[in-house]
Protein backbone atom coordinates (compact mmCIF):
# COMPACT_ATOMS: atom_id res chain seq x y z
CA UNK A 1 0.00 0.00 0.00
CA UNK A 2 2.87 2.44 -0.81
CA UNK A 3 0.11 5.15 -2.48
CA UNK A 4 -0.68 5.73 0.69
CA UNK A 5 -4.47 5.45 -0.29
CA UNK A 6 -6.85 3.96 2.42
CA UNK A 7 -7.02 -0.25 1.76
CA UNK A 8 -10.98 0.28 1.31
CA UNK A 9 -10.09 2.60 -1.46
CA UNK A 10 -7.98 -0.03 -3.68
CA UNK A 11 -10.53 -2.79 -3.82
CA UNK A 12 -12.97 -4.46 -2.02
CA UNK A 13 -11.62 -7.00 1.11
CA UNK A 14 -12.30 -9.95 -0.89
CA UNK A 15 -9.91 -8.92 -3.64
CA UNK A 16 -8.04 -6.77 -1.43
CA UNK A 17 -6.78 -9.44 1.08
CA UNK A 18 -5.59 -11.84 -1.57
CA UNK A 19 -2.92 -14.87 -0.37
CA UNK A 20 0.18 -12.24 -0.26
CA UNK A 21 -1.38 -9.22 1.32
CA UNK A 22 -2.96 -11.49 3.78
CA UNK A 23 0.28 -12.77 4.62
CA UNK A 24 1.76 -9.78 5.10
CA UNK A 25 -0.82 -8.81 7.15
CA UNK A 26 -0.13 -11.41 9.42
CA UNK A 27 3.83 -11.34 9.28
CA UNK A 28 3.65 -7.74 9.74
CA UNK A 29 4.67 -7.29 14.13
CA UNK A 30 3.57 -3.82 14.34
CA UNK A 31 0.03 -5.08 13.09
CA UNK A 32 0.25 -8.10 15.18
CA UNK A 33 1.26 -6.23 18.38
CA UNK A 34 -1.64 -3.33 17.29
CA UNK A 35 -4.28 -6.03 16.55
CA UNK A 36 -3.27 -7.60 19.95
CA UNK A 37 -4.03 -4.21 21.93
CA UNK A 38 -7.04 -3.48 20.36
CA UNK A 39 -8.61 -6.57 20.64
CA UNK A 40 -7.75 -6.82 24.43
CA UNK A 41 -9.48 -3.57 25.15
CA UNK A 42 -12.44 -4.88 23.11
CA UNK A 43 -12.50 -7.62 25.33
CA UNK A 44 -12.47 -5.63 28.56
CA UNK A 45 -15.20 -3.08 26.88
CA UNK A 46 -17.66 -6.24 26.59
CA UNK A 47 -17.05 -6.66 30.33
CA UNK A 48 -17.90 -10.72 30.09
CA UNK A 49 -18.02 -12.13 33.83
CA UNK A 50 -14.46 -12.92 34.93
CA UNK A 51 -13.29 -16.35 34.91
CA UNK A 52 -16.13 -17.31 32.58
CA UNK A 53 -15.61 -19.18 29.28
CA UNK A 54 -17.72 -16.77 26.90
CA UNK A 55 -18.78 -17.68 22.98
CA UNK A 56 -17.51 -14.68 21.14
CA UNK A 57 -18.17 -13.47 17.58
CA UNK A 58 -15.16 -11.98 15.98
CA UNK A 59 -16.33 -10.28 12.51
CA UNK A 60 -13.85 -9.55 10.12
CA UNK A 61 -11.81 -12.49 11.89
CA UNK A 62 -8.97 -11.94 9.15
CA UNK A 63 -6.32 -14.89 9.86
CA UNK A 64 -7.37 -14.82 13.32
CA UNK A 65 -5.26 -12.86 15.52
CA UNK A 66 -7.74 -11.47 17.63
CA UNK A 67 -9.04 -14.80 18.01
CA UNK A 68 -6.01 -16.00 19.38
CA UNK A 69 -6.17 -13.16 22.39
CA UNK A 70 -9.79 -14.54 22.70
CA UNK A 71 -8.46 -18.37 22.71
CA UNK A 72 -5.60 -17.18 25.95
CA UNK A 73 -8.03 -15.48 27.90
CA UNK A 74 -10.05 -18.61 28.10
CA UNK A 75 -13.42 -18.13 25.38
CA UNK A 76 -14.89 -20.05 22.79
CA UNK A 77 -15.21 -17.94 19.83
CA UNK A 78 -16.57 -18.19 16.09
CA UNK A 79 -15.07 -15.93 13.08
CA UNK A 80 -16.23 -14.49 9.69
CA UNK A 81 -14.47 -12.96 7.44
CA UNK A 82 -15.00 -12.49 3.61
CA UNK A 83 -11.53 -12.91 2.61
CA UNK A 84 -10.98 -16.25 1.76
CA UNK A 85 -7.31 -16.08 1.86
CA UNK A 86 -6.94 -14.56 5.16
CA UNK A 87 -9.04 -17.86 6.59
CA UNK A 88 -6.34 -19.88 4.87
CA UNK A 89 -3.84 -17.91 6.55
CA UNK A 90 -6.02 -18.51 9.76
CA UNK A 91 -6.25 -22.69 9.15
CA UNK A 92 -2.55 -22.87 8.49
CA UNK A 93 -1.82 -21.18 11.29
CA UNK A 94 -4.30 -23.67 13.35
CA UNK A 95 -6.48 -20.93 14.99
CA UNK A 96 -8.78 -22.62 17.91
CA UNK A 97 -11.69 -20.93 16.72
CA UNK A 98 -14.09 -21.92 14.24
CA UNK A 99 -14.38 -19.74 10.67
CA UNK A 100 -16.45 -18.69 8.20
CA UNK A 101 -16.49 -16.86 4.93
CA UNK A 102 -18.88 -14.52 4.18
CA UNK A 103 -19.86 -11.12 3.46
CA UNK A 104 -21.25 -9.07 7.26
CA UNK A 105 -22.94 -6.79 4.80
CA UNK A 106 -25.32 -9.28 3.89
CA UNK A 107 -25.96 -10.21 7.51
CA UNK A 108 -25.55 -13.37 9.34
CA UNK A 109 -27.84 -16.30 10.57
CA UNK A 110 -26.95 -17.43 13.63
CA UNK A 111 -29.59 -18.65 16.35
CA UNK A 112 -30.49 -15.88 18.44
CA UNK A 113 -29.17 -15.24 21.56
CA UNK A 114 -25.81 -16.93 20.26
CA UNK A 115 -23.05 -14.88 21.50
CA UNK A 116 -21.59 -13.73 24.72
CA UNK A 117 -20.57 -10.69 22.88
CA UNK A 118 -18.70 -9.59 19.64
CA UNK A 119 -15.83 -7.78 18.64
CA UNK A 120 -14.61 -6.37 15.44
CA UNK A 121 -11.24 -5.12 14.97
CA UNK A 122 -10.48 -2.66 11.73
CA UNK A 123 -13.04 -4.22 9.57
CA UNK A 124 -16.28 -2.21 10.29
CA UNK A 125 -15.27 0.63 7.73
CA UNK A 126 -15.10 -1.47 4.90
CA UNK A 127 -19.13 -1.75 5.19
CA UNK A 128 -18.81 1.95 4.45
CA UNK A 129 -18.03 1.75 0.56
CA UNK A 130 -20.38 0.77 -2.15
CA UNK A 131 -18.29 -2.07 -3.86
CA UNK A 132 -20.58 -2.83 -6.35
CA UNK A 133 -23.73 -1.37 -7.73
CA UNK A 134 -25.88 -3.72 -5.56
CA UNK A 135 -24.29 -2.21 -2.47
CA UNK A 136 -26.22 0.67 -0.28
CA UNK A 137 -23.78 1.26 2.27
CA UNK A 138 -27.09 2.39 4.90
CA UNK A 139 -29.20 -1.16 3.65
CA UNK A 140 -25.59 -3.07 4.09
CA UNK A 141 -24.89 -1.52 8.13
CA UNK A 142 -28.60 -2.00 9.01
CA UNK A 143 -28.81 -5.88 8.05
CA UNK A 144 -25.32 -6.10 9.53
CA UNK A 145 -26.27 -4.21 12.87
CA UNK A 146 -30.14 -6.25 13.27
CA UNK A 147 -28.83 -9.80 12.12
CA UNK A 148 -25.88 -9.42 14.58
CA UNK A 149 -28.35 -8.09 17.87
CA UNK A 150 -30.21 -11.06 17.30
CA UNK A 151 -26.82 -13.08 17.55
CA UNK A 152 -26.16 -11.81 20.64
CA UNK A 153 -27.85 -12.86 24.02
CA UNK A 154 -30.39 -10.28 26.19
CA UNK A 155 -27.81 -7.52 28.09
CA UNK A 156 -24.49 -8.41 26.19
CA UNK A 157 -22.03 -6.10 23.98
CA UNK A 158 -20.42 -5.76 20.82
CA UNK A 159 -17.60 -3.58 20.40
CA UNK A 160 -16.05 -2.14 17.02
CA UNK A 161 -13.34 -0.40 16.32
CA UNK A 162 -13.00 1.09 13.22
CA UNK A 163 -10.84 3.80 10.94
CA UNK A 164 -13.63 6.41 9.99
CA UNK A 165 -12.37 8.29 6.90
CA UNK A 166 -14.87 11.44 7.68
CA UNK A 167 -17.37 12.20 10.17
CA UNK A 168 -20.50 11.30 8.42
CA UNK A 169 -18.96 7.92 8.35
CA UNK A 170 -19.00 8.04 12.08
CA UNK A 171 -22.58 9.24 11.66
CA UNK A 172 -23.59 6.53 9.63
CA UNK A 173 -21.89 3.99 11.93
CA UNK A 174 -23.87 5.50 15.00
CA UNK A 175 -27.14 6.29 13.10
CA UNK A 176 -26.96 2.69 11.73
CA UNK A 177 -25.87 0.65 15.21
CA UNK A 178 -28.79 2.82 17.13
CA UNK A 179 -31.25 -0.34 17.08
CA UNK A 180 -34.43 0.49 19.06
CA UNK A 181 -35.13 -3.49 19.92
CA UNK A 182 -31.33 -3.83 20.74
CA UNK A 183 -31.04 -6.34 23.70
CA UNK A 184 -27.25 -5.97 23.70
CA UNK A 185 -24.92 -2.21 24.34
CA UNK A 186 -22.72 -1.31 21.54
CA UNK A 187 -19.71 0.73 22.37
CA UNK A 188 -18.32 2.20 19.20
CA UNK A 189 -14.58 2.39 19.84
CA UNK A 190 -13.07 4.65 17.04
CA UNK A 191 -9.87 5.82 15.90
CA UNK A 192 -10.73 9.11 13.93
CA UNK A 193 -7.26 9.95 11.39
CA UNK A 194 -9.60 12.94 9.81
CA UNK A 195 -9.45 14.63 13.08
CA UNK A 196 -6.15 16.25 12.67
CA UNK A 197 -6.73 17.04 9.22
Amino acid sequence: MASGKRPEHLAPPEIFYNENEARKYTSNTRMIEIQLKMTERAVELIALPEDTPCMILDLGCGSGLSGETLTEQGHIWVGVDISKDMLDVAQEREVEGDLLLGDIGQGMSFRPGTFDGAISISALQWLCNADKKSHNPVKRLYTFFSTLYSSLSRGSRAVFQFYPENGEQVQLMVFSSSHRDAACIVVLATVCPFAHQ
